[in-house]
């Protein structure tokens, strides 16, 4: 067995979420997305005391804080039906497509954390399939986090951070909610949530189902340059079917030990099936050497997946205002078996028909311990952190050729594949915050991280290692022009390094076109990112502008070359460097009584500096213009209509660039009774949201057009169970920090911890 070092200087882990201290939060502008500035018209005070549910609420989120947006997702109607992919797509300059691929400011190097903890079944390719099944009822808010500071490490790719704060119950008393709904050609979903507080003891937790999916239509038209200078035709129909099955349960239990200690525990499982059936035609046009083929594939898929983790969390609060220390333990895994069946019928060429199966096993195991210690120092709060994680990837194909006279299997060594990676961090963190005077606030930070990596490539016989350490530096700070309005500024270095299949040499089999393999000699991604804001109100809404500036080193890229037999061969290289501009706004608050806006926008430019087909330096350029609008109308107390509107602009891809797209959804809900609500939503009422890219290259031309049978229409039902009692909306008996676990899967959480 050889060894191999690899040339990377691969970096990264992720830290956890740190709390901002009140010097940043006295800086921060109310939150012009809780619910409560939803209001009804005050015409029919009479209706609103008879029909609309009680609300408490204990203070406004802020919208900013000195490093981060804090978005949320609660005012959206539409929650206790729709998943985590759809209150991402509410947020501003984040796109989440039918895939579950999310992009924020055009980059798709996007973490996604639960309660500012990384999780097993939102990295690699389960992200998309989670936030389809996840429930957008479960998310207290979004934090959006462009420039990660000091206490944030860079696993899953190490770019800006999408941070699901789950919600969590701190009154005394017992809560639950429970939601159905029906939807079109046999869909449904179904979730019960619900939290008991009493004395030192709090337990909350949920369960739910979901049977949901998108079938797909693609369209793909290829022409290739072949050996003797000639263009050759080829396309790829193709249909993709099934609705899968979804379901989860997550509980967390507190204990206050005392005034100043705190422990949590809890655990979370969740489970989908990996089913559907697809057909693919495909036609290769002829050349010198091959005659024209056109043949038929169907594919029949089954599996399952499952998701499951386990936490425990103590807190500590010192005898120092705002000294408190935190020790975090998290364990989360995901495993997903899928079995392919494919028949291939030809119509032409004399070929005989062939039949074929693939199984398709993988896990991840992410085991992460953190501790963080937070205190005044100097006039100001000075925070230090440790982190000790392990992340393992492994992935086995087993392929199989069937012999369509005799069904005897064969093993295809050539489509057949076993890779692990085993990854091990260790980290430290600084940070310090200062308000200066009454105008300025600061926050510096600087992280360290080792990284061990070890690859085992069982196919090949090929392990490879690798160690090192990076140092990165961070640095917010905070201008208040006036009351109402406040400066920004931003800088942070962040380390994008490869992941399992970034560096898997081995050749993947995708279809009969399209196949993939990785780069063992891939370098990490540098990133330095820069960012202004300014804050305010304009015409009494609550207004933020933001300039920004992110420049990438050895940018990790797609690039693809074909093979024999039309076959397109994508991988992955540094580029020479990319670097993206661009000008983001929002603005939400109320045009009249009755009527609240959310509206945002970003002007993006992007260039690409990689090599082309001739081995030869090319630089593209783009220009992208996404937004979003969404407006809630108070028709009355007890109705209410949301409408929003998504455009996503031209993005930059490897070799090519994805084309615009569009989307419009529509929600009502009705409140029937002070506990039972009526919600009806359609998604993509006209049916406009599609993926297509482009590629045009000296050797390759390609057009790939997939649409999604978005317009689906929902109905259901929601009832509210219990509340806090009178005494409890007054004053808050629980001592130490409000209940949350350290579950890190959908379900309820603690506030993000540090790390």
């Amino acid at each position: 067995m050889r060894k191999i070092l690899l040339s990377a200087c691969l970096a990264s882990p992720l830290a956890a979420l740190a709390q901002t201290s009140p010097a940043a939060a006295s800086n921060s502008s109310p939150s012009a997305n809780n619910p409560a500035t939803t209001k009804a018209s005050p015409a029919r005070p009479a209706e609103v005391a008879s029909v609309i549910p009680s609300v408490n609420v204990a203070g406004e989120r802020p919208t900013n804080r000195i490093d981060r947006q804090v978005y949320d997702v609660k005012s959206d109607i539409s929650t206790s039906n729709s998943t985590a992919a759809d209150a991402l797509n509410n947020v501003p300059s984040v796109a989440v497509d039918p895939d579950g691929t999310v992009t924020l400011r055009g980059s798709s190097n996007v973490q996604i954390l639960v309660d500012g903890k990384p999780s097993a079944m939102l990295q690699g390719e389960n992200r998309g399939a989670t936030l389809n099944a996840m429930q957008a009822d479960d998310i207290e808010s979004v934090e959006v986090i462009n420039n990660p500071g000091a206490q944030f490490g860079n696993e899953a790719g190490g770019g800006p951070i999408l941070n699901l704060v789950m919600r969590r119950n701190r009154k005394a008393g017992g809560f639950a909610n429970l939601n159905a709904n029906a939807g079109v050609e046999g869909r449904y979903n179904s979730a019960f949530s619900g939290s008991y507080n009493e004395g030192a003891w709090g337990i909350q937790g949920g369960a739910h189902i979901r049977h949901d999916g998108r079938n797909s239509t693609a369209d793909v038209s290829r022409d290739r340059l072949d050996s003797n200078g000639n263009w050759v035709h080829s396309s790829q129909q193709s249909s993709g079917m099934g609705l899968n099955d979804m379901s989860g349960v997550n509980s967390t239990v507190n204990y206050n030990l005392n005034a100043t200690d705190t422990l949590a525990a809890s655990a979370n499982y969740n489970a989908r099936t990996n089913d559907q059936h697809g057909v693919d035609h495909y036609i290769n046009g002829a050349t010198a050497l091959q005659p024209l083929t056109d043949y038929v594939r169907t594919t029949q898929r089954s599996g399952d997946a499952r998701n499951f983790g386990w936490g425990t969390r103590y807190d500590h609060k010192g005898e120092l205002p705002n000294e408190v220390l935190k020790i975090d333990l998290r364990v989360s895994a995901s495993e997903n078996e899928s079995d392919n069946l494919y028949a291939n019928s030809y119509a032409s060429g004399n070929l005989p028909n062939t039949r074929a199966a693939q199984h398709n096993n993988s896990s991840i195991r992410i085991v992460d311990f953190t501790g963080d210690y937070e205190r005044p120092l100097w006039g100001g709060s000075a925070k230090a952190g440790y982190k000790i994680a392990t992340n393992t990837s492994d992935a086995e194909t087993a392929y199989t050729d069937i012999n369509p006279y005799t069904s005897a299997v064969t093993l295809n060594p050539a489509r057949s594949n076993h890779y692990q990676l085993e990854e091990t961090v260790v980290a430290l963190y600084g940070s310090y915050q200062l308000r200066l005077n009454d105008d300025w606030g600061l926050l510096a930070g600087l992280r360290s991280e080792h990284t061990a990596l070890d690859i085992h490539q069982y196919t090949s016989n090929v392990e490879a290692s690798n160690n090192y350490l990076n140092f990165m530096p961070s640095l917010f700070a905070t201008y208040k022009l006036s009351e109402a309005s406040t400066l920004r500024f931003a800088y942070a270095r962040r380390i994008r390094r490869p992941n399992a299949n970034d560096l898997n040499p081995y050749v993947v089999y995708r279809d009969e076109f399209n196949v993939s393999s990785g780069n063992p000699m891939l370098k990490p991604t540098k990133t330095d990112s820069f960012e202004v804001g300014y804050e305010t109100k304009l015409f009494g809404l609550e207004t933020n502008l933001r300039s920004y500036y992110r420049r990438d080193t050895d940018a990790i890229v797609d690039y693809r070359t074909l093979l024999a037999n039309n076959v397109l061969l994508t991988t992955r290289r540094n580029g020479e460097g990319s670097h993206s501009s661009g000008l983001e706004f929002t603005m939400s608050g109320k045009l009249t009584p009755e009527l609240t806006l959310n509206t945002s926008g970003n002007l993006m430019r992007m260039q690409q500096t990689t090599l082309d087909d001739q081995g030869l330096l090319s630089t593209r350029t783009a220009n992208s213009l996404s937004g979003r609008v969404r407006l809630n109308y108070a028709y009355s107390a007890a109705t209410q209509v949301q409408m929003a509107l998504q455009m996503q602009g031209k993005m930059l891809s490897g070799q090519g660039y994805r084309s615009p797209n569009s989307t419009f959804n529509l929600s009502l809900r009705q409140a029937l009774t002070p506990r039972l609500s009526m919600l009806a939503t359609v998604t993509d009422l006209f049916n406009t949201n599609k993926m297509e890219t482009v590629v045009d290259s000296a050797t390759l031309r390609e057009t790939s057009t997939r649409r999604f049978d978005g317009r689906v229409f929902y109905l259901g039902l929601s009832y509210r169970f219990g509340g806090p009692n009178k005494e409890s909306e007054q004053h808050e008996p629980r001592m130490g920090p409000p209940p949350g676990g350290p579950g890190g899967g959908p379900g309820f959480g603690a506030p993000p911890p540090q790390g």
